[in-house]
């Protein structure tokens, strides 16, 4: 990457812009997005390990187009272990279908239809479907009617063996949104919607080497470091995330060196660090790949309690400079809030970009829908610094230490991150980042991530010049 004007202070993502450069690429599906760190991603994103952003149902359909998510350090180790197994049971290609039996209620459905973007549960018996629940079918109904009331029992089924463009072609012909996927014996599969047949298409999922989808996991640094490591790498995670604020610590590299004894092929995430000083540490106790980042995310309120940090593209573009030297590479953690800036993020030389709340606000998030007083669909989400997730984190310790360690927060226990109505899944979101990432590459004359990083050109803009960019919804007269 060059800048077209020399910097004199360290910059945001909103201070900088990228020069179109000659470009002999002729489409957009020509960019390959595969990361070379070993994290095995097809697209440079990664889901934050964020209690409230990242779960089974997040891991799996990030994976299943080609990005991996963090499963959180202070989830219990069983349970991470089952959600590594669950996730990588999974279909490659056909989504997890919702189901209950025709006995149960309209309450149970209502529950549940909202935990995923396709808005549907399968009414099986003997695992065979029998019927299909959308939200239409609840609506006005008492919330005690069972399920075989309501159902449309109108079914058609895709069979197993379809392809992406074989399944399109029935559901359109069919009129069909989305149709239940069955084996040749008539058991359920899964599901599958006319627009995940058109994304099979267009992504390439994370797959580990038995072609399972991928998943990490994060541990902290306190405690037996080195045991909860060997139960996540024995438990089959694919990258493991040593995660602490403040990653340029003694305790840091003293976890990486006794997990890098382990002497596993999983690669090992590590931070966060923001300067190049930081980077070679890190490198040098074991890290793999170096996680950038200290105050840009949206639930962070480390800057303005303690001072601390450094504007996001800056930090990047040093850490990655740093890492590349040594043969490693960099997450870009925070501050990302438009697809422009997981662009200028991997301009910069990072070889993922990390993303919390803005997933936050999603159908696959584990936090339960609400709505508001106007009727906006909203999810709940915090900080892992803030006095919530620290109270989470500390539910094994007494009271009075739990107590005094709530006094203490660098984070916001509570944010509501509203669904947007018309990406309220997170692939809808994936959509949007990617195609324009992908835009980003051709504008640059680069087909791959490497190349973008090498050929984009930086310029620096006033608030002005960030303001000009941004589009009208409305008239200004």
């Amino acid at each position: 990457m060059k800048f077209i004007n020399n910097p004199t202070h360290d910059l945001t993502y909103d201070d900088v812009f990228m020069v179109p450069s000659a470009s002999e690429i002729s489409s957009r599906m020509e960019v390959d997005l595969t990361s070379n760190d070993g994290s095995g991603t097809t697209i440079p994103i990664v889901v934050a390990n964020m209690t409230a952003v990242s779960g089974r149902r997040m891991a799996e359909t990030i994976a299943r187009r080609g990005g991996i998510a963090v499963i959180p350090q202070d989830i219990p180790l069983e349970i991470v272990k089952d959600v590594i197994s669950w996730v990588k049971s999974r279909h490659t290609f056909f989504d997890t279908a919702i189901t209950l039996s025709p006995n149960e209620t309209v309450a149970d459905a209502v529950g549940l239809l909202n935990k995923r973007a396709h808005g549907a549960i399968v009414i099986v018996e003997d695992n065979k479907p029998v019927g299909i629940v959308t939200e239409e079918d609840c609506a006005g109904v008492d919330r005690f009617t069972q399920l075989h009331s309501v159902m449309s029992k109108d079914l058609m089924t895709l069979p197993d063996t379809a392809d992406a463009h074989a399944a399109f072609d029935f559901l359109h012909h069919h009129r069909r949104k989305l149709a239940p996927v069955v084996s040749t014996n008539g058991e359920l599969v899964g599901i599958l919607t006319r627009i995940s047949a058109l994304r099979a298409t267009l992504y390439s999922p994370a797959l580990d080497a038995k072609n399972n989808l991928r998943i990490a996991a994060a541990v902290g640094i306190n405690g037996d470091v080195a045991a909860k490591a060997k139960y996540l790498i024995d438990a089959g995670v694919d990258v493991l995330v040593v995660d602490t604020a403040h990653g340029h610590q003694r305790k840091m590299i003293e976890a990486l060196k006794v997990i890098k004894a382990l002497n596993s092929n999983v690669p090992i995430v590590a931070g966060n660090v923001v300067t190049a000083d930081g980077v070679r540490d890190l490198v040098a106790a074991g890290a793999d790949i170096i996680k950038v980042g200290v105050g840009p995310g949206a639930m962070c309120t480390t800057r303005m309690q303690t001072g601390v940090g450094r504007p996001q593209f800056s930090a990047v573009l040093e850490c990655a400079a740093e890492a590349k030297k040594l043969g490693k590479s960099v997450w870009a953690d925070g501050g990302v809030r438009h697809p422009r800036d997981v662009a200028l993020a991997l301009a910069a030389g990072a070889s993922n970009v990390m993303i919390g709340s803005w997933f936050a606000g999603t159908y696959e998030s584990p936090g339960d829908l609400q709505t508001d007083a106007n009727g906006k669909l909203f999810k709940e989400s915090f900080g892992m610094a803030s006095a919530r997730a620290v109270a989470a984190r500390t539910s094994q310790e007494d009271a009075f230490d739990r107590a005094r360690k709530a006094l203490f927060e660098e984070g916001i226990s509570t944010s509501r991150m509203y669904l947007n109505p018309a990406r309220p899944g997170v692939e809808d979101l994936l959509d949007e980042i990617i195609a324009g990432l992908r835009s980003s590459c051709t504008y640059a004359g680069a087909k791959s991530l490497e190349e973008f990083a090498d050929r984009a050109t930086v310029g620096l803009q006033s608030s002005a010049g960030f303001a000009e960019g941004r589009p009208l919804h409305s008239s200004w007269s």
